[in-house]
């Protein structure tokens, strides 16, 4: 595997270098941008012109920040119904539909008391920053076997407008029911479905079933979305429709290059290796990212390991540099032309940032800063500025380049 990664380890931060293929990284640093979150784990902009940062906190509210300044009422407050007895459980990230600005719908993704997955869709009231709890509508509920690895991400492809679901694997250690790789289960996946039917769809986009009630496996559906006939598996016997990839541990989270729709996931592991999947605009789905097969670059199970049709991930990194990937963003921002492209990531647990970037031959990827940090998440906002959260001291931080 010499050459597809280059990882660069020193001071707190280092300084700007030249990669194997004439990357030049940036020097980045830390700005804080606003504090006294409880536990943020997700940072998005609505797209609606207003500029506002939504601010995800575990335990069942969505925060707003308008200029570095925190709002003292939250956008929404959905406390009561939210189980966040698992560190992994809680209310997990919420999604902006393109027509947000017109029709004030959003959806957001949580686990309920019961510790199950659930999307569901709420409202905004006649005020922009407020709201409204009683207008949930459930789209989609998923049993989950065990209190870890709920996944969490939720994010409207950048062309389409169907939303992409970010499923964990059920839990426990191992993926002990394989639901990865079982193309019945909804866990260990990527899902692609229809929750904005008001939407002109294309030819090419048409939808072959109206309404879906229940599932196949763990998993029980309720309230109405749509699957997109040119989803990879529905045709396939045995699949479900909604599955865009599979073969995912837990993709905590994942993003799409706002300029080239290309998507990036980090995908967490098991006991040695964090990866970063990725999967070009151009893809009709169907990617196997290949857990419980494998872990990074390395067989899982050695007595089991067919590699046949996997698609391995782009980097990897051992547990020497850290526990728990952060999937981050690539920066499209107008500010900073050093940073131009580059992915960002994290660890969670070392605090180490990276970047991450294709240079035309190989992928390439160098640590960027050292930090102390609990990067849960990052974020963008309505310019493309990136921002990433220290989910301990509740801090929101803007990542800038140094001169």
């Amino acid at each position: 595997m010499a050459g597809w990664v280059l990882l660069w380890f020193g001071a707190s931060r280092p300084t700007a270098v030249t990669a194997q293929g004439n990357i030049t990284w940036p020097e980045i640093s830390l700005s804080l941008y606003v504090s006294g979150l409880n536990q943020a784990v997700h940072i998005t902009h609505a797209g609606d012109g207003t500029g506002r940062l939504f601010i995800v906190e575990r335990s069942g509210l969505i925060r707003i920040a308008k200029g570095g300044m925190l709002l003292g009422t939250p956008f929404l407050d959905i406390a009561g119904r939210v189980g966040d007895e698992d560190s992994e459980q809680g209310l997990l990230s919420v999604a902006f539909p393109p027509d947000y600005a017109s029709q004030g719908v959003f959806y957001v993704y949580y686990t309920d008391n019961s510790g199950d997955t659930v999307v569901a869709r709420y409202q905004v009231t006649s005020d922009p920053d407020v709201a409204d709890p009683a207008s949930e509508e459930i789209i989609l509920t998923i049993e989950q076997p065990y209190g870890n690895h709920n996944g969490g991400q939720l994010a409207f492809g950048p062309n389409e407008g169907y939303l992409y679901i970010g499923t964990g694997d059920g839990g426990s250690a191992g993926d002990p029911q394989n639901n990865a790789q079982n193309p019945g289960s909804l866990l260990g996946k990527l899902l692609r479905i229809d929750v904005e039917p008001t939407q002109t769809i294309s030819a090419d986009h048409t939808v072959y079933l109206p309404i879906v009630f229940t599932g196949n496996g763990p998993t029980d559906v309720h309230g109405s979305y749509r699957i997109p006939s040119d989803n990879p598996y529905t045709q396939t016997s045995g699949y479900r429709g909604e599955i865009w990839a599979l073969g995912l541990r837990n993709p905590w989270r994942f993003s799409f290059d706002r300029m080239t729709g290309d998507l990036y996931a980090g995908d967490v592991g098991q006991r040695s290796y964090e990866e970063v999947d990725y999967q070009s605009a151009s893809s009709t789905g169907g990617e196997n990212y290949g857990w419980r097969i494998m872990e990074g670059f390395h067989c899982y199970d050695a007595g089991s390991c067919d590699m046949t049709g996997l698609v391995l991930p782009v980097v990897e990194y051992d547990h020497s540099q850290g526990c728990s990937v952060t999937g981050g963003m690539v920066y499209r921002g107008g500010d900073y032309a050093g940073m131009q492209g580059v992915y960002f990531y994290a660890d969670y647990c070392s605090g180490r940032i990276w970047g991450l970037k294709h240079d035309g031959a190989t992928w390439q990827s160098t640590l960027l800063l050292n930090t102390s940090h609990r990067v849960a998440s990052f974020g963008e906002d309505e310019a493309g500025n990136l921002y990433l959260s220290d989910y301990f001291n509740g801090d929101i931080y803007k990542i800038e380049e140094q001169p």
